[in-house]
Protein backbone atom coordinates (compact mmCIF):
# COMPACT_ATOMS: atom_id res chain seq x y z
CA UNK A 1 0.00 0.00 0.00
CA UNK A 2 0.72 3.43 -0.82
CA UNK A 3 2.04 5.23 2.36
CA UNK A 4 3.64 8.65 0.51
CA UNK A 5 4.79 9.85 -2.61
CA UNK A 6 7.45 12.96 -2.40
CA UNK A 7 8.31 15.43 -5.08
CA UNK A 8 10.67 18.39 -5.25
CA UNK A 9 12.16 20.47 -7.95
CA UNK A 10 9.88 18.61 -10.91
CA UNK A 11 7.77 21.29 -13.23
CA UNK A 12 5.84 23.90 -11.10
CA UNK A 13 6.91 22.37 -7.86
CA UNK A 14 10.23 23.94 -6.52
CA UNK A 15 9.90 22.71 -2.72
CA UNK A 16 9.34 19.42 -2.02
CA UNK A 17 5.52 18.30 -1.68
CA UNK A 18 3.83 15.42 -0.07
CA UNK A 19 1.11 13.53 -0.87
CA UNK A 20 0.73 11.41 2.47
CA UNK A 21 -1.96 8.52 3.12
CA UNK A 22 -1.55 7.69 6.50
CA UNK A 23 -5.32 8.80 8.10
CA UNK A 24 -5.40 11.58 10.71
CA UNK A 25 -6.34 10.15 14.70
CA UNK A 26 -10.38 11.30 14.25
CA UNK A 27 -12.64 7.96 13.45
CA UNK A 28 -15.10 9.41 11.40
CA UNK A 29 -16.22 7.08 8.00
CA UNK A 30 -13.72 4.83 9.59
CA UNK A 31 -14.91 1.41 8.77
CA UNK A 32 -15.65 2.12 5.29
CA UNK A 33 -12.88 4.84 4.49
CA UNK A 34 -9.84 3.36 6.13
CA UNK A 35 -7.71 0.54 5.89
CA UNK A 36 -6.41 -0.93 8.76
CA UNK A 37 -3.51 -2.75 8.20
CA UNK A 38 -1.45 -5.63 9.65
CA UNK A 39 1.37 -2.90 11.32
CA UNK A 40 0.85 -1.15 14.89
CA UNK A 41 -1.49 2.05 14.75
CA UNK A 42 -1.14 2.22 10.90
CA UNK A 43 -4.35 3.41 9.25
CA UNK A 44 -4.51 4.53 5.76
CA UNK A 45 -6.90 5.82 3.65
CA UNK A 46 -8.11 4.43 0.67
CA UNK A 47 -9.03 6.99 -1.62
CA UNK A 48 -7.22 10.79 -2.51
CA UNK A 49 -8.73 13.41 -4.00
CA UNK A 50 -6.73 16.88 -5.43
CA UNK A 51 -8.50 19.38 -6.33
CA UNK A 52 -7.55 22.87 -7.40
CA UNK A 53 -7.57 26.05 -10.20
CA UNK A 54 -5.99 25.23 -13.73
CA UNK A 55 -2.40 25.62 -14.30
CA UNK A 56 -2.38 24.87 -10.36
CA UNK A 57 -0.37 21.95 -10.71
CA UNK A 58 -2.45 18.72 -9.71
CA UNK A 59 -1.18 17.29 -13.22
CA UNK A 60 2.47 18.19 -12.89
CA UNK A 61 2.18 16.06 -9.34
CA UNK A 62 0.57 12.99 -11.27
CA UNK A 63 3.21 13.06 -14.03
CA UNK A 64 5.68 13.34 -11.60
CA UNK A 65 4.35 9.63 -10.18
CA UNK A 66 4.70 8.85 -13.62
CA UNK A 67 7.78 9.75 -14.52
CA UNK A 68 9.37 8.47 -11.19
CA UNK A 69 7.33 5.04 -12.37
CA UNK A 70 8.93 5.03 -15.34
CA UNK A 71 12.51 5.74 -14.65
CA UNK A 72 12.41 2.93 -11.88
CA UNK A 73 10.54 0.57 -14.88
CA UNK A 74 13.17 1.50 -17.88
CA UNK A 75 16.16 3.29 -16.85
CA UNK A 76 18.65 0.30 -16.52
CA UNK A 77 18.05 -0.75 -20.18
CA UNK A 78 20.38 -0.65 -22.90
CA UNK A 79 18.99 1.62 -24.91
CA UNK A 80 19.40 4.28 -22.73
CA UNK A 81 22.56 4.40 -22.79
CA UNK A 82 23.79 8.55 -23.06
CA UNK A 83 20.35 9.71 -23.17
CA UNK A 84 19.11 12.62 -21.12
CA UNK A 85 16.40 11.45 -18.42
CA UNK A 86 13.43 12.67 -18.73
CA UNK A 87 13.19 15.32 -15.92
CA UNK A 88 12.03 18.69 -15.62
CA UNK A 89 13.20 21.50 -12.89
CA UNK A 90 11.14 24.71 -12.09
CA UNK A 91 11.86 27.22 -14.55
CA UNK A 92 11.34 30.23 -12.34
CA UNK A 93 13.91 30.61 -10.42
CA UNK A 94 17.68 31.03 -9.99
CA UNK A 95 18.28 28.13 -7.62
CA UNK A 96 16.23 25.70 -9.01
CA UNK A 97 17.19 25.40 -13.27
CA UNK A 98 20.24 23.35 -12.37
CA UNK A 99 19.44 21.79 -9.43
CA UNK A 100 18.25 17.75 -9.37
CA UNK A 101 14.96 17.07 -9.29
CA UNK A 102 13.28 14.86 -6.10
CA UNK A 103 11.04 11.94 -6.09
CA UNK A 104 10.68 9.69 -3.10
CA UNK A 105 8.08 7.11 -2.61
CA UNK A 106 7.28 5.07 1.11
CA UNK A 107 4.76 2.26 0.82
CA UNK A 108 4.08 -1.29 2.38
CA UNK A 109 5.20 -4.48 1.29
CA UNK A 110 3.16 -7.54 3.62
CA UNK A 111 4.44 -6.06 6.92
CA UNK A 112 8.10 -4.28 5.71
CA UNK A 113 7.97 -0.56 4.95
CA UNK A 114 9.87 0.73 2.41
CA UNK A 115 11.48 3.88 1.80
CA UNK A 116 12.75 4.45 -1.69
CA UNK A 117 13.92 7.67 -3.56
CA UNK A 118 16.90 9.60 -5.61
CA UNK A 119 17.93 12.68 -7.09
CA UNK A 120 18.28 13.04 -10.81
CA UNK A 121 19.19 16.02 -13.24
CA UNK A 122 18.49 15.48 -17.40
CA UNK A 123 22.60 13.94 -17.89
CA UNK A 124 22.97 11.72 -14.78
CA UNK A 125 21.61 10.02 -11.27
CA UNK A 126 22.63 12.35 -8.31
CA UNK A 127 21.88 10.30 -5.52
CA UNK A 128 19.69 7.25 -4.24
CA UNK A 129 18.49 5.23 -1.50
CA UNK A 130 16.70 2.06 -0.05
CA UNK A 131 15.73 2.09 3.40
CA UNK A 132 13.37 -0.75 4.99
CA UNK A 133 11.38 -0.80 8.40
CA UNK A 134 10.42 -3.69 10.39
CA UNK A 135 9.57 -4.55 13.27
CA UNK A 136 12.25 -2.13 14.97
CA UNK A 137 11.81 1.46 14.93
CA UNK A 138 14.58 2.26 13.12
CA UNK A 139 15.08 2.21 9.68
CA UNK A 140 17.34 -0.13 8.25
CA UNK A 141 19.52 1.28 4.97
CA UNK A 142 20.02 -1.04 2.19
CA UNK A 143 21.91 0.91 -0.34
CA UNK A 144 23.02 4.35 -0.92
CA UNK A 145 24.59 6.19 -3.95
CA UNK A 146 26.00 9.53 -4.19
CA UNK A 147 27.29 9.93 -7.83
CA UNK A 148 29.51 7.33 -8.74
CA UNK A 149 29.78 6.35 -5.15
CA UNK A 150 28.03 3.35 -3.46
CA UNK A 151 27.64 2.38 -0.01
CA UNK A 152 25.89 -1.55 -0.55
CA UNK A 153 24.88 -2.72 3.50
CA UNK A 154 24.99 -6.53 4.57
CA UNK A 155 21.25 -6.75 3.91
CA UNK A 156 21.38 -6.08 0.19
CA UNK A 157 24.22 -8.52 -0.57
CA UNK A 158 22.40 -9.00 -4.45
CA UNK A 159 23.45 -5.18 -5.05
CA UNK A 160 27.12 -6.13 -4.22
CA UNK A 161 29.52 -6.28 -7.98
CA UNK A 162 26.81 -4.67 -9.51
CA UNK A 163 28.06 -1.20 -8.98
CA UNK A 164 30.36 -1.14 -12.01
CA UNK A 165 27.48 -2.33 -13.96
CA UNK A 166 25.08 0.95 -12.80
CA UNK A 167 25.46 3.94 -15.47
CA UNK A 168 25.90 6.95 -14.87
CA UNK A 169 21.94 7.58 -16.44
CA UNK A 170 20.83 4.92 -14.66
CA UNK A 171 19.27 3.71 -11.28
CA UNK A 172 20.79 1.27 -9.08
CA UNK A 173 17.84 -0.24 -8.10
CA UNK A 174 16.78 -0.74 -11.57
CA UNK A 175 19.90 -2.99 -12.68
CA UNK A 176 19.41 -4.97 -9.82
CA UNK A 177 16.06 -5.94 -9.99
CA UNK A 178 17.55 -6.93 -13.70
CA UNK A 179 19.92 -9.33 -12.68
CA UNK A 180 17.21 -10.87 -10.28
CA UNK A 181 17.88 -9.45 -6.88
CA UNK A 182 15.09 -10.03 -4.78
CA UNK A 183 14.82 -6.93 -2.63
CA UNK A 184 15.12 -5.10 -5.51
CA UNK A 185 12.47 -6.58 -7.37
CA UNK A 186 9.89 -6.56 -4.68
CA UNK A 187 10.27 -2.58 -5.08
CA UNK A 188 10.42 -2.99 -8.36
CA UNK A 189 7.53 -4.94 -8.78
CA UNK A 190 5.19 -2.70 -6.38
CA UNK A 191 6.25 -0.03 -8.09
CA UNK A 192 4.86 -1.35 -10.74
CA UNK A 193 1.83 -2.45 -9.51
CA UNK A 194 0.80 1.51 -9.31
CA UNK A 195 -0.88 2.33 -12.47
CA UNK A 196 -0.98 5.91 -13.77
CA UNK A 197 -3.83 7.11 -16.49
CA UNK A 198 -5.20 10.27 -17.35
CA UNK A 199 -8.76 10.90 -18.04
CA UNK A 200 -7.81 13.04 -20.99
CA UNK A 201 -6.95 10.04 -23.41
CA UNK A 202 -8.10 7.04 -23.07
CA UNK A 203 -6.06 5.29 -25.76
CA UNK A 204 -3.10 4.10 -23.39
CA UNK A 205 -5.65 2.01 -21.37
CA UNK A 206 -8.33 1.25 -23.26
CA UNK A 207 -6.17 -1.63 -24.71
CA UNK A 208 -5.93 -2.64 -21.06
CA UNK A 209 -9.24 -3.28 -20.72
CA UNK A 210 -9.59 -4.72 -24.36
CA UNK A 211 -7.22 -7.67 -22.99
CA UNK A 212 -9.39 -7.97 -19.89
CA UNK A 213 -12.62 -9.02 -22.07
CA UNK A 214 -10.99 -11.93 -23.22
CA UNK A 215 -10.58 -13.48 -19.43
CA UNK A 216 -13.47 -14.82 -18.26
CA UNK A 217 -13.95 -12.92 -14.52
CA UNK A 218 -12.92 -10.00 -15.18
CA UNK A 219 -14.61 -9.78 -18.98
CA UNK A 220 -17.96 -10.71 -17.42
CA UNK A 221 -17.55 -7.90 -14.68
CA UNK A 222 -16.52 -4.86 -17.12
CA UNK A 223 -19.59 -6.38 -19.12
CA UNK A 224 -21.87 -6.14 -16.22
CA UNK A 225 -20.23 -2.63 -15.19
CA UNK A 226 -20.99 -0.99 -18.09
CA UNK A 227 -24.44 -2.19 -18.32
CA UNK A 228 -25.08 -1.10 -14.96
CA UNK A 229 -24.12 2.23 -16.03
CA UNK A 230 -27.48 3.73 -18.27
CA UNK A 231 -25.88 3.77 -21.34
CA UNK A 232 -28.13 1.33 -22.79
CA UNK A 233 -26.04 -0.95 -23.59
CA UNK A 234 -26.43 -4.38 -23.76
CA UNK A 235 -22.96 -6.35 -24.23
CA UNK A 236 -18.94 -5.80 -25.06
CA UNK A 237 -17.67 -7.68 -27.67
CA UNK A 238 -14.09 -7.69 -28.61
CA UNK A 239 -13.19 -8.55 -32.22
CA UNK A 240 -9.80 -9.59 -33.81
CA UNK A 241 -9.04 -7.62 -36.62
CA UNK A 242 -7.00 -8.90 -39.67
CA UNK A 243 -3.65 -7.87 -39.73
CA UNK A 244 -2.70 -7.02 -42.97
CA UNK A 245 -6.30 -5.00 -43.76
CA UNK A 246 -5.43 -3.04 -40.57
CA UNK A 247 -2.16 -2.51 -42.50
CA UNK A 248 -3.96 -1.40 -45.21
CA UNK A 249 -6.48 0.71 -43.74
CA UNK A 250 -3.73 3.47 -42.39
CA UNK A 251 -3.28 6.39 -44.46
CA UNK A 252 -1.00 5.68 -47.59
CA UNK A 253 0.57 8.98 -46.57
CA UNK A 254 2.26 7.66 -43.12
CA UNK A 255 6.03 8.04 -43.43
CA UNK A 256 7.50 4.28 -44.22
CA UNK A 257 9.18 4.38 -40.71
CA UNK A 258 5.76 4.84 -38.45
CA UNK A 259 4.31 2.19 -40.83
CA UNK A 260 6.80 -0.44 -40.22
CA UNK A 261 6.86 0.06 -36.17
CA UNK A 262 2.89 -0.16 -36.61
CA UNK A 263 3.39 -3.28 -38.15
CA UNK A 264 5.83 -4.54 -35.48
CA UNK A 265 3.15 -3.87 -32.63
CA UNK A 266 0.09 -4.74 -34.59
CA UNK A 267 0.01 -8.60 -33.53
CA UNK A 268 -3.38 -8.99 -31.73
CA UNK A 269 -5.15 -5.41 -33.19
CA UNK A 270 -8.71 -5.44 -31.66
CA UNK A 271 -11.19 -3.28 -32.11
CA UNK A 272 -14.56 -3.21 -29.33
CA UNK A 273 -18.55 -3.24 -29.82
CA UNK A 274 -21.24 -1.82 -27.75
CA UNK A 275 -24.18 -4.32 -28.21
CA UNK A 276 -27.35 -2.40 -28.07
CA UNK A 277 -30.94 -3.30 -28.40
CA UNK A 278 -33.15 -2.96 -31.51
CA UNK A 279 -36.42 -2.03 -31.65
CA UNK A 280 -39.31 -2.51 -34.47
CA UNK A 281 -41.78 -0.19 -35.55
CA UNK A 282 -44.59 -1.43 -32.67
CA UNK A 283 -41.06 -0.79 -30.15
CA UNK A 284 -40.70 -3.95 -29.46
CA UNK A 285 -37.07 -5.82 -29.09
CA UNK A 286 -36.17 -7.06 -32.53
CA UNK A 287 -32.89 -8.36 -31.99
CA UNK A 288 -29.31 -6.62 -31.43
CA UNK A 289 -27.31 -3.95 -33.29
CA UNK A 290 -23.53 -3.55 -32.71
CA UNK A 291 -21.93 0.23 -32.40
CA UNK A 292 -17.92 0.34 -33.11
CA UNK A 293 -16.60 2.10 -29.38
CA UNK A 294 -14.06 3.99 -31.26
CA UNK A 295 -16.60 6.13 -33.43
CA UNK A 296 -20.12 5.28 -32.85
CA UNK A 297 -19.97 5.92 -28.91
CA UNK A 298 -19.52 9.03 -26.78
CA UNK A 299 -16.47 10.37 -25.18
CA UNK A 300 -18.24 9.64 -22.12
CA UNK A 301 -18.72 6.33 -22.86
CA UNK A 302 -15.25 5.29 -24.17
CA UNK A 303 -13.94 6.62 -21.40
CA UNK A 304 -15.72 4.72 -18.95
CA UNK A 305 -15.16 1.44 -20.44
CA UNK A 306 -11.38 2.89 -20.78
CA UNK A 307 -11.66 2.77 -16.75
CA UNK A 308 -13.46 -0.26 -15.93
CA UNK A 309 -10.52 -2.44 -16.39
CA UNK A 310 -7.52 -0.80 -14.69
CA UNK A 311 -10.34 0.13 -11.84
CA UNK A 312 -11.46 -3.47 -11.41
CA UNK A 313 -8.23 -4.42 -11.91
CA UNK A 314 -6.92 -2.66 -8.93
CA UNK A 315 -9.75 -3.45 -6.69
CA UNK A 316 -9.07 -7.30 -7.58
CA UNK A 317 -5.28 -7.33 -6.99
CA UNK A 318 -4.87 -4.65 -4.04
CA UNK A 319 -3.08 -1.88 -5.90
CA UNK A 320 -2.87 1.79 -6.60
CA UNK A 321 -4.24 3.75 -9.19
CA UNK A 322 -3.57 7.38 -10.09
CA UNK A 323 -5.89 8.73 -12.20
CA UNK A 324 -5.32 12.59 -13.57
CA UNK A 325 -8.59 14.57 -14.75
CA UNK A 326 -10.89 11.79 -13.69
CA UNK A 327 -13.80 13.32 -14.23
CA UNK A 328 -13.08 15.01 -17.18
CA UNK A 329 -15.31 13.74 -19.76
CA UNK A 330 -18.14 11.70 -17.02
CA UNK A 331 -21.46 12.32 -15.39
CA UNK A 332 -21.19 13.27 -11.52
CA UNK A 333 -23.07 10.23 -10.56
CA UNK A 334 -20.94 8.19 -12.41
CA UNK A 335 -17.33 9.99 -11.00
CA UNK A 336 -19.65 9.75 -7.50
CA UNK A 337 -19.90 5.69 -7.84
CA UNK A 338 -16.64 4.87 -9.26
CA UNK A 339 -14.98 6.43 -6.01
CA UNK A 340 -17.49 4.71 -4.34
CA UNK A 341 -16.08 1.64 -4.92
CA UNK A 342 -12.58 2.19 -2.94
CA UNK A 343 -14.67 4.24 0.02
CA UNK A 344 -16.07 0.78 1.09
CA UNK A 345 -16.21 -2.49 3.75
CA UNK A 346 -16.60 -4.05 0.23
CA UNK A 347 -12.44 -3.07 -0.80
CA UNK A 348 -11.61 -6.06 1.58
CA UNK A 349 -7.71 -6.05 -0.21
CA UNK A 350 -7.42 -2.12 0.78
CA UNK A 351 -7.21 -0.84 -2.72
CA UNK A 352 -6.36 2.55 -3.38
CA UNK A 353 -6.99 5.28 -5.57
CA UNK A 354 -5.25 8.70 -6.03
CA UNK A 355 -7.09 11.26 -8.48
CA UNK A 356 -7.31 14.83 -9.84
CA UNK A 357 -10.77 16.18 -10.23
CA UNK A 358 -12.77 19.65 -10.39
CA UNK A 359 -16.80 17.65 -9.47
CA UNK A 360 -17.11 19.55 -6.09
CA UNK A 361 -20.08 17.09 -5.82
CA UNK A 362 -17.48 14.41 -4.24
CA UNK A 363 -16.98 16.90 -1.78
CA UNK A 364 -19.91 15.55 1.02
CA UNK A 365 -18.63 14.97 4.68
CA UNK A 366 -20.97 11.97 4.60
CA UNK A 367 -19.01 10.34 1.98
CA UNK A 368 -15.15 11.66 2.08
CA UNK A 369 -13.18 12.28 5.46
CA UNK A 370 -10.77 15.70 5.36
CA UNK A 371 -7.93 13.85 5.29
CA UNK A 372 -8.63 12.32 1.80
CA UNK A 373 -9.31 15.44 0.19
CA UNK A 374 -5.78 17.79 -1.20
CA UNK A 375 -5.74 21.22 -3.09
CA UNK A 376 -2.97 22.44 -5.22
CA UNK A 377 -2.06 26.35 -6.04
CA UNK A 378 0.46 28.19 -6.53
CA UNK A 379 2.37 30.69 -4.56
CA UNK A 380 3.06 34.65 -5.70
CA UNK A 381 5.99 32.94 -7.97
CA UNK A 382 4.21 30.86 -9.71
CA UNK A 383 5.81 28.13 -7.39
CA UNK A 384 2.91 24.93 -6.54
CA UNK A 385 2.35 23.87 -3.22
CA UNK A 386 -0.17 21.01 -1.95
CA UNK A 387 -1.65 20.39 1.33
CA UNK A 388 -4.50 18.74 3.11
CA UNK A 389 -8.09 19.72 4.00
CA UNK A 390 -7.14 18.44 8.05
CA UNK A 391 -4.40 20.52 7.79
CA UNK A 392 -6.37 24.01 7.63
CA UNK A 393 -7.93 24.72 11.84
CA UNK A 394 -11.90 24.91 11.97
CA UNK A 395 -13.11 22.76 9.25
CA UNK A 396 -15.51 20.37 11.28
CA UNK A 397 -15.56 16.86 10.19
CA UNK A 398 -19.23 17.36 9.28
CA UNK A 399 -19.16 20.46 7.57
CA UNK A 400 -20.65 21.61 4.29
CA UNK A 401 -17.71 20.81 2.60
CA UNK A 402 -18.74 21.53 -0.88
CA UNK A 403 -20.19 25.28 -0.10
CA UNK A 404 -17.19 25.95 1.59
CA UNK A 405 -14.54 24.96 -1.08
CA UNK A 406 -16.99 27.03 -3.79
CA UNK A 407 -16.40 29.64 -1.07
CA UNK A 408 -12.90 30.14 -1.21
CA UNK A 409 -12.48 28.49 2.52
CA UNK A 410 -9.93 26.26 1.93
CA UNK A 411 -8.11 28.04 -0.81
CA UNK A 412 -7.45 25.90 -4.23
CA UNK A 413 -9.95 27.76 -6.38
CA UNK A 414 -8.89 30.09 -9.03
CA UNK A 415 -9.12 33.96 -8.78
CA UNK A 416 -10.33 34.91 -11.97
CA UNK A 417 -10.75 38.71 -12.92
CA UNK A 418 -13.31 40.21 -15.17
CA UNK A 419 -14.14 38.56 -18.52
CA UNK A 420 -16.73 41.57 -18.87
CA UNK A 421 -13.93 44.22 -18.58
CA UNK A 422 -11.58 42.78 -21.26
CA UNK A 423 -13.93 42.56 -23.80
CA UNK A 424 -14.86 46.09 -23.27
CA UNK A 425 -10.88 47.30 -22.42
CA UNK A 426 -10.17 45.86 -26.30
CA UNK A 427 -12.79 47.75 -27.78
CA UNK A 428 -10.57 51.01 -26.54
Amino acid sequence: MLLQFTVGNFKSFMKKATLNLEATGDDWLDDDNIAHVNRPNLRLVKAAAIYGPNAGGKSNFIDAIAQFRRLVLNSSKDSQQGESLPVVPFRLHAKTEGAPTFFETLFLKDETRYRYGFEATKDAIVSEWLFTQKDSIRETCLFTREKSEFSVKEGFREGKGLEQRTRSNALFLSVVAQFNGPIAGEVVNHITTCRVITGLQDAGYMGFTAHLLDDKEYGNAIRRFVKSADFGIENVVRQDIDKEKFLASLPKNLPQSVRELIAQDSDGVSRILAVHRRYNAKDKPAGFVEFDFASEESDGTRQFLALAGPFLHTLQEGAVLVVDEFDSQLHPTLTKRLVGLFNTSANRKNAQLVFVTHDQGLLNSKAIRRDQIWFAEKTPIGASELFRLSQIPGVRKDANLEKEYLLGQFGGVPNVGDFQRVLVDAKK
